[in-house]
């Protein structure tokens, strides 16, 4: 493949597509919001049909499976078509990726699952994870453009809809841990314990995780919030997450408990950096 194609530009798609190329690959861009968001030695095009004209694989990075769904369904159909396989980063649940993949099977193009954690950072250092997971022929086809994205890769599956699955335990895991994290620094500070002495003292301790380790010294502690992903995809991923596990029947008592902590977030700070859930916490 010597053509990739981009839809979705946002902190997430901007980071991976400047990765593709710095790869080697020639990469056509598009986001809705316009070109301005096409990273440095990338094409912008005009529309996603144009993209699926000119790649050979489009790689997605949108907000919801909605999004990614209308996406797919426009290269599927898209007139002169050279696009032959879509590689989905985007967080959309397992059912939305099993129903996007049979449609562009309809269309004769393959789909590969392939969610990723680590911020916009991760991508930009190349160290965020990409769970991918779809059958051997479509993984094989775009193992290029998935080293491009990143190096850290898991095949997970061999059906879309694994990987998704995988990423919202994940990110229901980051949830909670942030948010009971925010919680039990909230109780630390109001008896009088400095913050920067409870994270080291924490992240030598068993309460460690990711939030103690990452987020909060890097946008906590130092009052930055700006870690790039934002309440309310979060909550849109943890809603995700319950909604799966309803479905199964399987335990959601703390899953229940994580979605309701942030919506009430969400609701009260519209669109706000999803490391300021501190305040939000300590605040009640």
């Amino acid at each position: 493949m010597t053509v990739v194609g981009f839809v979705g530009l946002g902190n997430m798609g901007g980071a991976l597509a400047a990765n593709l190329v710095g790869a080697g690959f020639e990469v056509v861009a598009y986001d809705a919001a316009g070109p301005e968001r096409t990273p440095e030695g990338a094409v912008s095009a005009a529309g996603v049909a144009q993209v699926a004209a000119k790649a050979d694989a489009v790689v997605l990075s949108l907000p919801d499976g909605a999004v990614s769904a209308q996406v797919a369904g426009e290269i599927a159909a898209a007139a002169g078509r050279r696009t032959a396989q879509v590689v989905d980063t985007s967080t959309i649940g397992p059912r939305a990726a099993q129903d996007i993949a049979r449609t562009l099977a309809d269309g004769g193009v393959g789909y590969v699952d392939a969610p990723v954690s680590g911020g916009p950072a991760g991508a930009r250092a190349r160290t965020l994870v990409v769970m991918y997971a779809g059958s051997d022929d479509a993984c094989a086809q775009v193992e290029p453009v998935l080293a491009g994205l990143s190096d850290r890769r898991h095949r997970v599956g061999d059906r879309p809809g694994a990987a998704q699955a995988l990423k919202l335990a994940n990110n229901f895991l980051s949830a909670t841990a942030l948010a009971a994290t925010s919680e039990a620094i909230a109780f630390g500070v109001a008896a009088g314990l400095d913050m920067g002495t409870m994270l080291e003292v924490l992240n030598g301790a068993s309460g460690q995780s990711a939030a103690s380790r990452d987020k909060f010294p890097e946008h906590v502690l130092t009052g930055r919030y700006a870690s790039g992903f934002t309440n309310a995809l979060m909550t849109k991923d943890v809603r995700l997450y319950l909604e799966a596990v309803r479905e199964q029947a399987g335990p959601a008592s703390i899953g229940s408990v994580t979605t309701s902590v942030w919506e009430r977030f969400t609701e009260a700070e519209p669109g706000a950096d999803f490391t300021r859930i501190f305040p939000f916490v300590e605040g009640g």
